[in-house]
């Protein structure tokens, strides 16, 4: 039976709470919720949607990158956004990261995020053989 790990980068922002950054389970890499914070001062970055999900999706990769696998791996993911009219800019953000086959996803609208962010997003990878 496989063993739960912990995967923790300083390349990415720091959790908010009491969660991992990411977990590997097997062949599977569980990525935390992340949001646009940067990993240097802890804050939303400045900028909107755009600049949130860029910043999301770069801690995204710090995480699965620590765990030795990268965006290509990704096999899922779910998309918390605070206001669904900003979702073409989000999206278009979204597609320069995943342009090969990417994870199915789950785009949903929710009222509000933590530390006042506007998107969140967690994602499932799988080491490929």
């Amino acid at each position: 039976m496989p063993k739960k790990e912990v995967i923790q980068t300083d390349k990415a922002a720091a959790p908010v709470g009491p969660y991992s950054q990411g977990i590997r389970f097997g062949d599977f890499v569980f990525v935390a919720g992340e949001k646009g914070i940067s990993p240097e001062t802890g804050k939303i970055v400045e900028g909107g949607i755009a600049a949130e999900t860029r910043q999301t999706l770069d801690n995204v990769r710090a995480i699965l990158e620590e765990a030795g696998l990268s965006l290509d791996d990704a096999v899922r993911s779910v998309v918390y956004i605070t206001d669904l009219s900003e979702f073409g800019t989000m999206n278009d953000v979204y597609a320069e990261y995943f342009q090969v086959d990417p994870p199915g996803r789950t785009t949903v609208e929710v009222p509000a995020l933590p530390a006042g962010a506007h998107v969140e997003i967690e994602i499932t990878a799988a080491r490929q053989s």
